[in-house]
Parts: structure tokens; C-alpha cells; sequence
């Protein structure tokens, strides 16, 4: 009889969880057009949160303001650069497949007389010079013209469906809105669910997330509007052409930790090959220049905002790319450094344990706690009892 109970009840939690998980998986269903905008919404608050309290601190307490304020700032800051970013590159689509069959008219002028000079490596600096030189340029055309319109063709595409992308920014913007209306209480009921999956663990993992996601919006994003800014000063400087499309392409490559090599580089052997050495030169030295910032000014925010290992944010940044997209750069340092301290604590515990253990053993040992122990320890007749002897 007892089992036939003890069946029912396992019929009813199969069941029970069988529903629940149809009702989660329907839900995730109906939100999936919204996912991406709530994520991104999401990654802005919790980035841009103790930013939005001392605004409205400043507004006299007033939430709504604050909202106002902070909504227009991010669409006039991030909605309306990207989108520019996004209409230069597709309407230049032409005139940079234009600009790569120009190179049919390019000719490379003689090694300058300094290069040969270099010690050690100037006889085979100018050796390779002359061989690119010796090359027509209409089959160097010829071999790189198709690659470069291939990889515009495939960023366009990637960036393109204007329209659902401009949806998608206008459900951010109004995400964004409502949970700085109501980032309390979201917050709340986030603590209270990592709380009931595991307890303190549960919310002190929540917070070392939100600490993540500032900390990262704080290394790549501002250390990409830096560098990605001071390299199109170079490059303006330097006479390149299409400034503002190859500093939104900067920009991109180093939030994507690519660096601002794959532009600058060529920018610098345009310019070698064009006949002015002067301005490549100056045109190498501040691209070093600049691309050396990464290696200390990322640091440095980072370790304001949250004290997470550099291997964690690179690895959490470059896998969540490749995992979520460009969504990842935030989402990987943040999983990957809520799981290391998970995975550090539960460690520690375990260590803990074992210490409290060997103590016990020890005291028992030395017969500090144990009766049964100190019953063998011989009395002042050089005896000892032995219970129940």
C-alpha cells in the first residue's frame, strides 16, 4: 500500500515539474523577440546604476528626472553615434570597393635612403621593400581587391536590416527607461531568487556580477571611445581618407579586442606607398603610441569598479564575444567571474571543514575532550583505568 502512495507522489512531481518547465519554456518563447533589447537594457542599468542615484540626488530626489536625464543621454551617446556609425559604413560601401581598384594606379616610390641604414635588419627591410615595389600593382589589385569587398560586403550585412535593428534600439531605450524607474525593486526580487537557489552565496554572486558588468563597461568601452577618438585625430591628421568610417571600424575592432592594428597598419603603408615616408613615420609612432594605452588604461578601470583578474576579463571578453556576439563582451567576464568565486568559496568551505575535522581529531588525541582517552592516561599509582575493567 505504501508504495502505491509512494508512486502517486512521483507521478505528481513529474508532473508538477514537467508544467513548470513547459510554462518557463513558453515564456522564453513569447520574451525571445525581446531578448536582445532586455539584455542589452539590462548590461546599460546595471553599468550606468550608481551613475543615475547621484544624478537624481542632484535633481532633488527626483526619480523622474534622473530617468529623463539619463535616458536622453544614452540615446544621444551610444543609439545616435552607433547609428551613424552604421549608415557611414553601409553608404560607403561603393567608394571603398572604388578605393581598393585604385590601387591599380599606385606605384611605390624607392626605399628611403635611412631604411638601408638601420643596423641589423635594414639590408632585408630594403630587400623587402623593392620586392613589393618589383610587384604590378594592378596583380596586387587584382589579389587583394576581392577580400577586402568580401569583408565590407559581410560587415554590411551583418549591420544591415535597418529596420529591425532600429526596433531593436527603440524597445532598449524603453527597457532602459523602465528599469531605472524601477531598478529597486528588480533588483529585489533578483536577490530574493539567488537567495532561494543559495542562500548568501546567492546574492553576494549577484552583486560580484553587477561589479563585473561596470567594471568591463568602465575597460572596454571607455578605453575603446579613447583609443578609437585618438586615432581618428592620426588618421585626420595624416590626410587619410574616410576618417569617420575607419574610426567607427576602429572602434568596433577594439570593444571587440581586436585592436586598432587591422586599420592603422594599412593606413601607415598607404601612406609609405604613396610617397610620404615623413608622415608614416608619425603616423606608426602615434599608432604604437596609442594602442600601447590598452595596456594600462584598462587596468585601471577595471580595478575601480570590481577586483577581477585581467586573464578573467580577457578570456570572459574574447569567449563571450565568440559565445552571445557583441552582447558577450559583457556577459562572459561576468559569468566567468561569478563562477570563479563560486568555485574559490566552495573550495575554502571544503578546507574549512577539513581544519575543523583535524582539530576534533586532535583534541581526541591529546585526550583534551575525550573521557574515553583520558581513562587510559595512568593516575598517580602509575595505573590506568579502563572503563568497564
Amino acid at each position: 500500500m505504501t508504495s502505491i502512495f509512494q508512486d502517486r507522489d512521483l507521478v505528481r512531481t513529474m508532473m508538477a515539474v514537467l508544467l513548470i518547465g513547459i510554462l518557463i519554456a513558453a515564456c522564453l518563447w513569447i520574451i525571445r523577440p525581446f531578448f536582445p533589447a532586455i539584455v542589452w537594457a539590462t548590461m546599460v542599468v546595471v553599468a550606468t546604476w550608481p551613475i543615475m542615484i547621484g544624478i537624481q540626488k542632484r535633481l532633488w530626489g527626483k526619480r523622474a528626472l534622473a530617468v529623463i536625464l539619463m535616458t536622453t543621454a544614452f540615446f544621444l551617446l551610444i543609439i545616435v553615434p552607433f547609428t551613424l556609425f552604421i549608415v557611414v559604413i553601409i553608404e560607403s560601401t561603393d567608394e571603398i570597393i572604388g578605393w581598393t581598384k585604385s590601387f591599380t594606379n599606385l606605384t611605390m616610390p624607392p626605399p628611403p635612403n635611412w631604411l638601408k641604414n638601420l643596423p641589423i635588419v635594414g639590408d632585408r627591410l630594403e630587400g623587402a621593400w623593392l620586392s613589393v615595389s618589383s610587384m604590378q600593382a594592378g596583380g596586387l589589385a587584382e589579389r587583394i581587391a576581392p577580400y577586402l569587398r568580401d569583408i565590407i560586403l559581410w560587415f554590411v550585412k551583418q549591420v544591415g536590416g535597418g529596420a529591425l535593428m532600429f526596433v531593436q534600439l527603440l524597445l532598449t531605450i524603453a527597457i532602459t527607461a523602465i528599469l531605472y524607474s524601477n531598478g529597486e525593486k528588480a533588483a529585489i526580487r533578483m536577490n530574493r531568487f539567488a537567495s532561494r537557489i543559495a542562500g548568501q552565496r546567492g546574492e553576494e554572486a549577484v552583486a560580484l556580477a553587477a561589479r563585473a558588468v561596470r567594471a568591463v563597461a568602465l575597460g572596454v568601452i571607455v578605453t575603446a571611445i579613447i583609443q578609437s577618438f585618438l586615432a581618428g585625430i592620426g588618421l585626420s591628421v595624416a590626410g587619410i581618407p574616410y576618417v569617420t568610417l575607419l574610426t567607427a571600424i576602429i572602434f568596433l575592432l577594439v570593444v571587440a579586442q581586436v585592436g586598432l592594428a587591422p586599420v592603422m597598419v594599412p593606413a601607415v603603408i598607404w601612406l609609405y606607398w604613396t610617397g610620404k615616408p615623413g608622415m608614416g613615420t608619425v603616423l606608426l609612432i602615434w599608432t604604437i603610441v596609442v594602442g600601447a594605452m590598452d595596456n594600462f588604461l584598462k587596468p585601471i578601470l577595471i580595478k575601480r569598479s570590481a577586483n577581477i583578474s585581467l586573464v578573467t576579463v580577457f578570456v570572459g571578453v574574447i569567449g563571450g564575444l565568440i559565445a552571445f556576439g557583441v552582447i558577450g563582451i559583457f556577459i562572459g567576464p561576468a559569468l566567468l567571474a561569478v563562477s570563479s568565486t563560486l568555485l574559490t568559496v566552495w573550495m575554502d568551505e571544503y578546507e574549512g571543514e577539513k581544519t575543523e575535522d583535524s582539530v576534533k581529531v586532535s583534541e581526541e588525541i591529546t585526550g583534551n575532550e575525550s573521557p574515553a582517552i583520558n581513562s587510559l592516561v595512568p593516575d598517580s599509582n602509575g595505573k590506568a583505568s579502563i572503563p568497564g575493567v
